[in-house]
């Protein structure tokens, strides 16, 4: 999926939109997308200047818009006006090697269980073949509430 394909599947918009391709994806199963991380980067004048970091807590945002798009190409849908996807669950995430300005980062997403609009999923994310996060995530989608007109 290119960066077209990919607007249609997420609601976020720069600066917060976190994948820029998707090379492989299968319904239900996995997906793995990508990232490049670049200097432009809105957060690394303050994270660090002297040092360029990507937060972590960015790098797990990244995943879990990896495991949206795996999630709506599973049901066979696109986000609504109507619903949200939220971020709900993190655990055991590990932070392994810091990800700098010029890193490709590689997104790999797999479902390990959904029920009753809840999804839970391994995730993984990679630099150069290297594992530099992982974690266990869960997500839910969940109706907006209806707003009364004035």
């Amino acid at each position: 999926m290119d960066i077209h394909q990919i607007l249609k599947y997420l609601p976020h918009r720069y600066p917060f939109l976190l994948v820029d391709r998707v090379l492989d994806v299968e319904a239900g199963k996995h997906i793995h997308a990508y990232k490049n991380v670049t200097i432009n980067e809105p957060f690394f004048p303050g994270h660090f200047p002297h040092h360029p970091v990507m937060p972590g807590v960015l790098i797990l945002e990244a995943l879990a818009q990896a495991a949206a798009i795996l999630s709506f190409k599973t049901l066979g849908t696109l986000p609504t006006d109507d619903s949200v996807y939220y971020f709900v669950g993190i655990d055991a995430a590990r932070f392994k090697k810091p990800v700098s300005a010029g890193d490709r980062l590689d997104l790999h997403v797999t479902v390990q269980a959904h029920k009753r609009g809840v999804w839970k999923y391994k995730a993984e994310a990679r630099v150069d073949g290297q594992v530099v996060t992982e974690a266990d995530l869960m997500c839910a989608q969940r109706d907006l509430p209806a707003t009364a007109e004035a």
